[in-house]
C-alpha cells in the first residue's frame, strides 16, 4: 500500500491518521451553498435637522441580539448612572428613562444652545457599554438605535405615557411605580402619571 504523505510503498499508519485528521479539520465553511448577503436598512439621522441645541428627543436602544441583558436591578443602576454621566457631559437632563430587560427608552432634553444629541447618544452607549462588560463579560448593545424629536406638549405626554405602560405590558409588573427601571431627573413616577394622565387601561392598548 502508498503512503498517503511520503508517495512510497510502505504502509505508515501515523501518516493515515494524520491524513484523516487532516481531513476532518478541513474548514467545512466552503462546503456550504452560496447565500447572497442581503442588505440591511438601518435608522439613519435626518439629514435636515442639525441635533444640536434645546430639543427633546425619545431614544431607543436595544440589547445585543435582543437579549435580556438589563433584567436586575444592579444592571440596570449601572446603565442609569452611565446615563447620566453623558446626559452631565453633554447637556441634558434625563427627563423619563425606561430600561427593559432587553431595550432602554430615554426622553431627554437638551439645556444648552451646544447640547448635540448624536453626541449623547455615542457616550451614553459607549459609557454603559463598556461598563456592562467589565461587570458582566457581554456585549450590551445592538450598533443602531432609534430617535424622535419630540415636536409638542401632546407628542410629549403620549412618549411619556408610553414608556409608563412598557413593563406594565410586558406583564413584569402591574402598576408602573413598581417598576425598578422606570425613573426620572426631574418627577416622581406618580407625577410623571399625572403629567401623561396614565390610567391601566393604556397598558392594555
Amino acid at each position: 500500500m502508498r503512503s498517503y504523505l511520503s508517495g512510497d510503498s510502505t504502509y505508515n499508519p501515523l501518516a493515515l491518521c494524520h491524513f484523516r485528521r487532516h481531513r476532518a479539520t478541513r474548514p467545512v465553511a466552503r462546503l456550504m451553498p452560496y447565500r447572497p448577503r442581503v442588505p440591511h436598512f438601518y435608522p439613519k439621522h435626518l439629514d435636515d435637522f442639525p441635533y444640536v441645541g434645546k430639543y427633546s428627543y425619545a431614544l431607543t436602544f436595544s440589547a445585543d441580539q435582543h437579549m435580556s441583558r438589563m433584567a436586575d436591578e444592579q444592571a440596570i443602576a449601572l446603565v442609569v448612572a452611565q446615563f447620566r454621566r453623558a446626559a452631565h457631559e453633554e447637556g441634558f437632563c434625563l427627563f423619563l428613562h425606561c430600561i427593559m430587560p432587553d431595550h432602554a427608552h430615554l426622553l431627554v432634553d437638551g439645556r444648552r444652545d451646544d447640547s448635540d444629541c448624536r453626541a449623547f447618544i455615542k457616550r451614553a452607549k459607549q459609557y454603559s457599554g463598556y461598563y456592562y462588560k467589565q461587570r458582566y463579560g457581554c456585549r450590551l448593545w445592538q450598533r443602531y438605535g432609534y430617535e424622535r424629536v419630540i415636536r409638542d406638549d401632546m407628542e410629549r405626554a403620549l412618549t411619556i405615557r408610553y414608556d409608563l405602560a412598557n413593563p406594565v405590558r410586558a406583564g413584569i409588573v402591574a402598576d408602573p411605580r413598581r417598576f425598578a427601571g422606570l425613573g426620572s431627573d426631574v418627577h416622581s413616577i406618580e407625577e410623571l402619571m399625572m403629567i401623561s394622565e396614565y390610567t391601566g387601561a393604556y397598558a392594555i392598548e
